[in-house]
């Protein structure tokens, strides 16, 4: 039995920030999570504190942003876009320039410094910062709805405390501003599972980049066939990701848990539903590391939840956000999806794609990590195992 003392990183002050109207990045989800939460009664006691973070400082965003970048997108908040700004991809068409950009930004880097700091302090086992997510936010460039990387300041401040850090993304869309930011570097080990770039934003991502230099075979992509389904999805993430993690032994994992690739979702082309991101979290709890959470990518916002359950049995807890399946919390089989039928010609499409992409992954990484690549051929009965 474990009791995890969680941190659920939130202010008020953010609910009067927000993206354009018409911008599929919807700030209003961290407070709408925050209320369903309430409601279920999942915020407050002795082992799920809510804790009110601060806005990141100047210096503090210059630990990976350069001076020049954020001075832009200062000046494009208040109205000013240059020729310069333009350049570092602000004002683009995912990238729409309105007067909270920094602001908001800021206060979620923020809270992923909060959420860091509660970890290294042990005020917390597990932190979440439902604010943040912005992976493609490269260190002086705007992409993706993203302007200031949240989740690179987190690992970075982990990383300067001494923590062996692993950055797990599985967002539908690649974690490119987080795998610029650790490319070179061996103590960040940067483990991203999202829609091929064939497919999806921001069109890389593949199996190919795996770091250079110190970082050389420390930057793991495993990019996912289009109309790929719950256990397929844990294949990859049985086959890759746990023994990586194992092998690697960090210290601490940060979290990107965006819910894009849920079924349904808008702007991506995946399957899945919450029972596949929720069994994959089970896995990582089992590894009994802390654990920093952040949101991520989901665009069904009327269907967008969290769903955390704090109990006493092996996965006391799980969270989900954005792009949900589910029309209200209120339904009678639970918190978890349906499950969704596969039919065999999804099978035929996905999974020789897949063994092929995990066999890919295993033979260029895990040589740097003691182990063993796998063989040529898998059979996806082995998800679960």
């Amino acid at each position: 039995m474990i009791a995890h003392k969680l941190a659920f990183v939130y202010t008020p002050e953010i609910e009067r920030l927000s993206y354009p109207a018409d911008c599929p990045f919807k700030t209003q989800r961290a407070g709408q999570t925050r209320r369903r939460l309430l409601s279920f009664g999942l915020i407050g006691g002795d082992h799920q504190a809510e804790v009110e973070p601060r806005m990141a400082t100047m210096a503090e965003l210059q630990e990976f942003h350069t001076a020049r970048y954020l001075e832009e997108l200062q000046r494009a908040a208040a109205g000013d876009l240059t020729v310069d700004g333009l350049h570092m991809g602000i004002g683009g068409p995912d990238t729409p320039v309105f007067k909270d950009l920094f602001s908001y930004g800021s206060w979620a880097c923020g809270a992923a410094l909060t959420a860091a700091d509660l970890l290294l302090a042990g005020k917390a086992d597990i932190a979440f910062n439902l604010l943040g997510g912005f992976h493609h936010a490269m260190a002086d460039k705007a992409s993706g709805f993203c302007y200031l990387n949240d989740v690179v300041l987190a690992c970075m401040r982990l990383a300067a405390a001494g923590q062996r850090v692993a950055c797990l993304d599985v967002d539908a869309h690649h974690g490119d501003g987080t795998q610029a930011a650790f490319y070179e570097r061996d103590d960040v080990l940067t483990i991203s599972l999202h829609e091929s770039g064939k497919t999806l934003f921001p069109w890389g991502g593949f199996e190919n980049e795996i770091g250079e230099g110190p970082g050389l075979g420390y930057n793991v992509n495993v990019p996912l066939p289009a109309g790929i389904y719950d256990d397929a999805f844990l294949l990859a993430f049985d086959r890759v990701t746990v023994p990586l993690l194992q092998a690697y032994n960090p210290d601490v994992i940060v979290l990107e848990l965006g819910m894009d690739a849920l079924a349904g979702d808008p702007l991506t082309h995946l399957c899945l539903t919450n029972n596949a991101l929720m069994d994959a979290l089970g896995r990582l709890l089992r590894l009994r590391k802390p654990l920093l959470i952040s949101g991520g990518g989901g665009y069904h916002v009327e269907n967008t939840a969290w769903r955390t359950c704090c109990g006493e049995e092996e996965h006391d807890f799980s969270a989900g956000m954005g792009g949900c399946m589910l029309a209200s919390a209120e339904w009678i089989g639970g918190l978890r999806d349906p499950a969704l039928a596969v039919t065999p010609e999804q099978r035929r499409t996905v999974e020789p794609e897949l063994l092929a992409t995990i066999a890919s992954v295993a033979n260029n990484i895990f040589p740097y990590h003691g182990l063993d690549p796998l063989p040529a051929t898998l059979s996806a009965s082995a998800a679960g195992d």
